[in-house]
């Protein structure tokens, strides 16, 4: 047995994913992720801070989170002008693989 992850940079501590801080960019079907901070070409509405583990939108790049509480599981905007967005595939730490 193996562990997926081993620390908050690969994987979450959480199912909500809202504490994850890794680098994932990338959706669950290979689409880039929009950076937080920009509006274009999808309007994002979550652009406060303090949503972010990172202690900031600019700091959250295009990385996927969690900046709501009511979804589980993280996600981003998509810079493909046709979805919107999508989950991310990001494990939760400790979680086997057998």
């Amino acid at each position: 047995m193996m562990l997926l992850c081993s620390g908050v940079r690969n994987c979450s501590l959480s199912v909500t994913g809202h504490d994850y801080i890794g680098h994932l960019a990338e959706t669950v079907s290979g689409r880039t992720c929009q950076a937080w901070s920009a509006q274009s070409p999808h309007y994002n509405r979550f652009t406060e801070d303090h949503l972010f583990p990172d202690g900031s939108v600019e700091k959250a790049r295009n990385y996927c989170r969690n900046p709501q509480n009511g979804h589980i599981g993280l996600w981003c905007y998509t810079t493909d002008p046709d979805t919107l967005w999508e989950e991310c595939d990001v494990p939760t730490c400790g979680k086997p693989v057998f």
